[in-house]
């Protein structure tokens, strides 16, 4: 049976929106590609749209809050509506032909940790100068940190010139690094090296719950939060001009007819756009190759990472907060760039973790299996016994680093966070410098509308910054490991201890992530041992614990841009390896009626890693953004 969850909009502008209901059944995979169909219905627990961190007003998936005062509304004859915010901010409302459009000065895309700061520092501004900017920032995720998973050993640099104060405003941030050990594997050994991640004065935390805190935090100054709203599209002025973004439409049908909780989507105009849609971003991948931001500033391509982890409940002797663990080698082989990671959360709880470089050559490789093994590790295994797990989920990062850095400003606004990819690799933390470049993209921002500057202060800005300073001493870390593991930890080394970043020179990058992958016949297929369901798990288990939901009864958000490649040349060449990069079971291949393996798509399983993205040989596969508020519900990641 279903269960539904009616939201009735309350905004002015939105008042004759009709309600739309979320349905909390979510079809989801069963099986593992080769085996019986992955797809089944299991009842699962929604998330709270109403209990966000230090949130004080309850506004959920697909509706605008009640945010304004009704009684302080003029209407003009352009057909704007002015009304004041509950700060003092005028907004304007327009009703279009086809949608209703709300004009900010400031539209951002994605409540991540630069999205918000990039928020949080144009409010300080204004306060700072007694100005006055409307912001907005609208987030796919059902709410604020719900599609936010990181490892993540957090630096505070950048929060620390942000809000100075964190400490005493119960930011949860409360666990130091206390230890930081640096392992290599091999199948039934550790052998420990010197640990070059340098984490002392950083935190273990939960960025999921940073980021709810963030976004308190911004509203507080007078920021609007959407969540539950996806940026499907780019709006564009008759000279080519990024305006705002548009939201996509809900209560369509699969077979795209309109549904009974039709409402169209709405545009949001801002005099400045910032997209901080994090890696891979959809929007902001197309703007880069429309605006040809690479070539501008001859930027290699982007390489990629996938992170894929759980956090646990562990035996509270075995517990030690703040311990970190990092490791190289086992399970993955010599020619695969990844590691894992270990870290002591608070409240008994430990995040664990395995990065797989998706430039791996070997298609029968399956990142999601490999984490599997890892767990029976003779040095993790013991931690985990006895232990629970609570959430699991898988995302993208960047690793590209200083090459890959596009020019990141374009005309309307500006990519900022890892969106644009400012990942350090060798420390394995880019939240830090997400923030920082949220926070010059604002501060140029502020330049643009207030103070007769321009967006391209933000890329000068930018070059000019700590961020700028440590990718370049990083720059050769990664593109080290294109020589294999052994030669690239001997690069690495040399680079961290000898040179200290100051090389005089600059490797570049292999082949494209989806480039990589070799054709089935140089390789033998992987068996992977069966979960023993205690410490390794199947798909569908996994994913249950990650609160995926979409609602199935919607068009497809993953698109082949054609559908004859996966039956004419991934299945014969690559042996599907669509069916295992992906760590959600979106992607398998069932016999049709004449015993022809066909592919099919389970996209209501899909955790929005962005791995097929970039990693299908051909290119074949689009992610773009389904429905608001589906995806992921992540609580602790």
């Amino acid at each position: 049976m279903h269960r539904f969850l009616s939201i009735s909009s309350k905004s002015a502008s939105l008042k004759n929106r009709k309600p739309f209901h979320l349905p909390f059944l979510s079809p989801v995979s069963s099986a593992t590609p080769g085996g019986q169909s992955c797809f089944h219905y299991f009842n699962q627990k929604p998330p709270s749209l109403g209990t966000r961190l230090g949130f004080d007003r309850v506004f959920s998936s697909g509706c605008f809050p009640n945010r304004v005062n009704l009684g302080e509304r003029e209407t003009y004859g352009n057909g704007f509506s002015r009304l004041k915010g509950f700060v003092g901010e005028i907004r304007s409302y327009s009703s279009e032909t086809d949608r209703e459009s709300i004009e900010y000065d400031v539209v951002i895309v994605g409540a991540g940790p630069a999205g918000l700061a990039a928020a949080i520092r144009l409010k300080q501004l204004c306060q700072e100068k007694n100005a006055d900017l409307s912001v907005c920032v609208v987030e796919k995720g059902a709410e604020v940190g719900a599609h936010i998973l990181s490892g993540n050993v957090f630096e505070p640099r950048a929060l620390n010139e942000l809000l100075p104060q964190w400490k005493d405003e119960e930011a949860p941030i409360n666990v130091p690094v206390s230890s930081d050990k640096f392992l290599f594997l091999t199948k039934d050994r550790a052998i420990s090296l010197p640990s070059p991640f340098d984490n002392e004065g950083n935190y273990v935390i939960s960025l999921s719950q940073l980021v709810r805190w963030m976004g308190a935090k911004a509203e507080e100054l007078g920021v609007e939060i959407y969540p539950g709203f996806a940026a499907s599209e780019i709006l564009y002025d008759e000279d080519n001009k990024v305006v705002g973004i548009g939201t996509n439409d809900m209560g369509v049908a699969k077979d795209g007819s309109k549904k009974e909780n039709f409402q169209r989507g709405v545009a949001l105009k801002g005099r400045i756009t910032l997209l901080a849609e994090g890696c891979r971003g959809s929007l902001s991948q197309k703007l880069m190759k429309e605006y040809k931001l690479r070539e501008k500033v001859q930027a290699q391509h982007q390489t990629y990472a996938l992170g894929i982890k759980e956090v646990w409940e562990i035996d509270e002797n075995k517990h030690k907060p703040g311990a970190v663990l990092h490791t190289l080698g086992w399970p993955l082989d010599s020619k695969t760039y990844g590691g894992s990671f270990l870290y002591h959360m608070k409240d008994g709880q430990i995040s664990i973790g395995l990065v797989v470089a998706l430039n791996y050559h070997n298609p029968f490789l399956n990142p999601y299996e490999e984490f599997q093994k890892l767990k029976h590790h003779p040095s993790i295994k013991p931690l985990l016994e006895g232990g629970t797990v609570l959430q699991y989920g898988a995302r993208t990062l960047n690793e590209g680093g200083f090459q890959s850095v596009p020019y990141p400003v374009f005309p309307g606004g500006a990519i900022i966070g890892c969106s644009a990819g400012f990942l350090n690799v060798p420390k394995i933390k880019g939240t830090h410098t997400a923030m920082k470049s949220g926070m010059l993209a604002a501060e140029a921002t502020f330049g643009t509308l207030l103070e007769g500057s321009n967006m391209e202060a933000y890329w000068d800005a930018l070059r000019n910054s700590w961020v700028w300073e440590e990718l370049h001493r990083a720059r050769n870390y990664r593109p080290a490991f294109e020589y294999g593991l052994f030669p690239g930890l001997a690069l690495s080394a040399l680079e961290h201890y000898v040179l200290k970043g100051k090389s005089p020179f600059t490797l570049k990058h292999g082949k494209p992530d989806h480039e990589a992958t070799d054709v089935a016949k140089l390789h033998s297929p992987i068996e992977y041992p069966k979960p023993d369901g205690v410490l390794s798990f199947d798909v569908p288990t996994s994913l249950h614990r990650s609160n995926t939901n979409h609602n199935h009864d919607q068009p497809a958000h993953l698109r082949l841009r054609d559908p004859n490649i996966p039956e004419t040349i991934n299945l014969p060449e690559y042996a599907a390896p669509e069916s295992r990069y992906c760590p959600a079971c979106v992607y398998e291949y069932i016999p049709d009626e004449k015993n022809q393996l066909k592919l099919q798509i389970n996209a209501q399983n899909c955790l929005h890693c962005k791995a097929c993205d970039i990693k299908d040989p051909k290119q074949n596969i689009e992610w773009t953004v389904p429905e608001g508020g589906g995806g992921p519900g992540y609580s602790v990641m």
